[in-house]
Order: C-alpha cells, then sequence, then structure tokens
C-alpha cells in the first residue's frame, strides 16, 4: 500500500511538474509572438504615411545620416506616435491583468471601476479650464486617476476590498466623473468642445515627446514594482484565506497592486486620453492563448501593446485619406467582445442560456 501511495505521488508530483513547463513554454511562445508583433507594428508607424519611407531611411534618421526633413519626419512626428502606441498598450494591458486577477472578476477594468474616467473628467476640467497641455496635463490627468480610484476603495471599504462590492461601487463613481464631462462640454464653444472630444475619444495624433518620456519612466517604475510583487498576485489569485494561510499581508498587498495599477491607467490616459476597452480585452486574450487561468503579466502587456498600436495603424490608414482617433478602433472591437463576454458569463450560470 505504502508502494502504491508513493507511486501516485511521484505520478502526480511529474504530471504537475509537465503542465508547468508546458504553461511556461505557451506563455514564451505567446509573448515572443506578440513582441515581436508589436515591433514590426512599431516599424510599419515609422515606414508608412504622407511621405513614405525606407527602412534605410528610417535606420539613417536614427544614426543622425538622414536628411534633414527625413530625420523631423521619422524622430519628431512618427517615432513619438509608435513609441507612445506601445506605451499606452502595455499600460492598460498590465492594469487590466491586475484588476482581473486581484478581483477575481472577469469585468473589472479601470474602464468598468472608473479609474479611467476619473482621470478623463481631470483632463477635460485640465483642458478646458486651466488651458493644460503636456506634462503639465498628464499631471492632472494622474492625480484625477488617482483619486477617483481613492473614492472607489473608500467607499467599497467594508471589512475589507470585496471585487464585486468594488465594481459595483466603482460603476457609480465613473457614471458621476462621465456626468461631470458631459457638463464641461456643453459650457464650452464649439471649437474648445470638437478638440476636448478627440481626447476624450483616445487619440495618439498629438503626442508629446516630453510626456511619452515621462510617462515611460512612471511606467517602468510601475512595470518593476509589479514584477517584484508577483508573488502577492499569484496568492491573492488563489483567495483571501489560502494567501491568510501563506503568511500574506492580504488588504495591504491587495491595496499596493491595485495603486501601481491605477497609477499605470492614469499615465495612460495623460498619455493619449482614454482609450477604451484594452484594459479588458488585453488579459482575456493573453489568458486565453497562454492556457490555465493563472494571469502573465508580461502577455497581457505584449497583446495591449500590440492592440494599441494595430489599432493606431488602422485608425490612419484603414480609410484612404480619413483618419480618426485610435479610440475609435479600439471601441469598435471592444464593445461587441464585451457583449460576447457577458453572454457567455450568463450562459455558463447554473440555469443560463446557452
Amino acid at each position: 500500500a505504502t508502494s502504491a501511495n508513493s507511486t501516485r505521488a511521484t505520478s502526480a508530483t511529474s504530471t504537475t511538474h509537465a503542465l508547468r513547463n508546458r504553461l511556461r513554454l505557451r506563455t514564451t511562445v505567446v509573448c515572443t509572438v506578440f513582441f515581436v508583433l508589436l515591433a514590426v507594428l512599431f516599424t510599419v508607424t515609422l515606414l508608412l504615411g504622407e511621405a513614405g519611407l525606407t527602412a534605410r531611411e528610417v535606420f539613417e534618421a536614427f544614426t543622425g545620416q538622414a536628411a534633414p526633413v527625413v530625420q523631423f519626419v521619422v524622430l519628431e512626428l512618427r517615432l513619438p506616435r509608435a513609441a507612445a502606441a506601445a506605451l499606452v498598450g502595455v499600460c492598460l494591458g498590465v492594469a487590466g491583468a491586475v484588476f482581473q486577477s486581484v478581483l477575481r472578476n472577469p469585468l473589472a477594468s479601470p474602464d468598468i471601476i472608473g479609474v479611467t474616467s476619473g482621470a478623463a473628467a481631470a483632463g477635460i476640467v485640465g483642458v478646458l479650464i486651466f488651458r493644460l497641455s503636456g506634462l503639465s496635463l498628464m499631471a492632472v490627468v494622474v492625480l484625477g486617476g488617482i483619486l477617483a480610484a481613492a473614492v472607489v476603495g473608500l467607499l467599497a471599504w467594508r471589512h475589507g476590498m470585496q471585487g464585486f462590492r468594488l465594481v459595483l461601487i466603482g460603476i457609480g463613481v465613473a457614471a458621476v466623473c462621465t456626468a461631470i464631462t458631459s457638463y464641461m462640454m456643453t459650457k464650452v464653444e464649439l471649437r474648445d468642445a470638437t478638440v476636448a472630444y478627440t481626447w476624450l475619444t483616445g487619440s495618439l495624433a498629438s503626442v508629446q515627446v516630453g510626456t511619452v518620456t515621462v510617462a515611460a519612466i512612471g511606467a517602468a517604475a510601475c512595470l518593476a514594482l509589479l514584477a517584484l510583487s508577483t508573488r502577492k498576485l499569484r496568492a491573492l489569485e488563489l483567495g483571501d484565506d489560502t494567501a491568510t494561510g501563506l503568511g500574506f499581508h492580504v488588504e495591504q498587498d491587495r491595496v499596493i497592486v491595485l495603486a501601481l495599477a491605477v497609477v499605470l491607467t492614469a499615465l495612460a490616459v495623460g498619455v493619449a486620453g482614454p482609450i477604451s476597452f484594452v484594459a479588458l480585452m488585453a488579459p482575456h486574450i493573453a489568458r486565453r492563448l497562454v492556457g490555465g487561468t493563472s494571469l502573465s503579466l508580461a502577455a497581457s502587456a505584449a497583446v495591449g501593446g500590440a492592440l494599441v498600436s494595430g489599432a493606431d495603424l488602422l485608425a490612419q490608414y484603414a480609410i484612404p485619406g480619413q483618419a480618426f482617433p485610435v479610440g475609435v478602433v479600439t471601441g469598435a472591437l471592444g464593445a461587441p467582445y464585451l457583449a460576447w463576454l457577458l453572454s457567455r458569463s450568463s450562459s455558463s450560470r447554473p440555469g443560463g442560456n446557452a
């Protein structure tokens, strides 16, 4: 009997190791494919435009050997936009993965629970009332996102932070922030309202080098801290009781990782405005491709970056002579995805219709 039990234990251990190795391999493949895709999309963004360039001309622009006009087009016009698309996608992908994993809710994303709406409302106030732009506008947007998240967290706190309660209160706070934004839009001149509405849709058309640089530094710091918090994230996925039993400080760890995700979201909004649905879609797509139920921050980052970069190319060149804000494309893709996700979630419950 002892020998049989030992054999079964050894077999179970071998199976577990095999599954882990398979999961690691799939994660590596998915990350590699999407980061390569992101690099390709980044390069295509530098090549395409009214002034079409060759790969050699782009390379010469980076080495300082190209003509001044080519250097201006590549380094001042196209490079900031390409970098902003990748950065915003990575930030939103990782933020969405953290929210969904920690709150254990597939609909828990910055778009849904008010962080994006709070940052957007602060941005509209900064643009329309204080005429802010660049770094000052990004600072106001980040503060607005953090303030909205703090309000949601305080209202949702009841002997801890429960995911379902947080989502419901977040939806309410998002509605209030949206109402503030709508009110502001009705009180300004048409020209200002047009500019503000383009920003609200999510646009990469007028990104600035300084803004992207500062956002990249902030995002790198947040991503590094999240990478160091991987064990905390894994434990929180298992549930509060299990995480507590493993020696983690559940509420403290939850607040820390969610705060980092909030800052990532606010930085993304500060760069490009509120680009919808990316934080919702990217983690789901990454999880389905990787397999298993655990989050993969790297896969979510790669998928998010590729989504925004691809959407921006579609927004610029899908219809000749007509460019759209990138948020229009992500909204067109994300709305049916959300409807499919909701219908699938309903059909998976007892009594739901398939």
